[in-house]
This record gives structure tokens, C-alpha cells and sequence, in this order.
């Protein structure tokens, strides 16, 4: 199976890198998983790591570079964004308006992907996975 990492998995990762929920480790591990990782999702953490708390505290610790860095020593396939996937339209629609959400399932969509999230609300889509009851 081909996922596309939701990027809650990401930060996951780099905060304990190994530390996977029981579940996420077995499927992840599995020998027939491949696991991609979207321009996406660096994005969405870069917007995050320049943004503020009021307090002035980063919204996000994770440099997008340092994500980027961690990735490369993994097994994963990175995808670039491209003007195809921003021009394309999601079907069916999420129920909630978060622009980063419905990128990553267009994206999963076009590259023939499943996005694999922990999110509830993401995972009650058609292109969405959870690794609850995967093996």
C-alpha cells in the first residue's frame, strides 16, 4: 500500500522519532507499505515554525529544514506540489475548511496515494486511513 503521511505523522517523528503508537509501528513497518511525504506538509510546518504564539513563542519548534534533513536518512518518497494539484478540486469535499487537509488528499488522490492521519475528522474521508485495525 502506498500512504502519503498526514502532517501530524511529522510531527510525531520528530518529536520522538520511534515512538509511534502500537499501531502505526506495525503498519508502517509492514514490507508492502511506502510511505511518501508532501511539499504539503513541509509547508504547513514551515507557516508554522515562522508564526506566533502572542506570547512570542514559535508556533511550531521544528525547522522545516531539520524535518526535511530527518526524512532523508528514512525510507520515504518526497512529492512535490505541483500547479495541477492546487488547480484541482476535492471529491468529495471535507466537511471543515482546513486548506492543508484538503492539499493533502488531493494530492494522495492524484499520486494514488491513501493519506494515513490520526485526525477523526480527516479520517471519515474515502482517500483517508487510519492505522487502527491496518495490521
Amino acid at each position: 500500500m502506498r500512504v502519503l503521511l498526514d502532517t501530524s505523522y511529522l510531527y510525531d517523528l520528530m518529536e520522538a522519532p520511534g515512538q509511534f503508537r502500537e499501531p502505526e509501528r506495525r503498519f508502517l513497518a509492514g514490507r508492502d507499505v511506502r510511505i511518501h511525504v508532501s511539499a504539503v506538509s513541509i509547508w504547513e510546518m514551515r507557516l508554522k515554525h515562522h508564526a506566533r504564539h502572542p506570547s512570542g513563542a514559535r508556533k511550531s519548534r521544528f525547522a522545516p529544514t531539520d524535518v526535511v534533513a530527518a526524512l532523508e536518512d528514512q525510507n520515504v518518497t518526497f512529492l512535490p506540489m505541483t500547479i495541477l494539484h492546487a488547480a484541482q478540486a476535492l471529491e468529495p469535499p471535507l466537511d471543515h475548511k482546513d486548506p492543508f487537509d484538503e492539499l493533502l488528499l488531493v494530492h494522495a488522490r492524484q499520486e494514488g496515494l491513501r493519506l494515513l492521519t490520526a485526525d477523526r475528522r480527516l479520517a471519515r474521508h474515502p482517500l483517508a486511513i487510519v492505522a487502527d485495525g491496518l495490521g
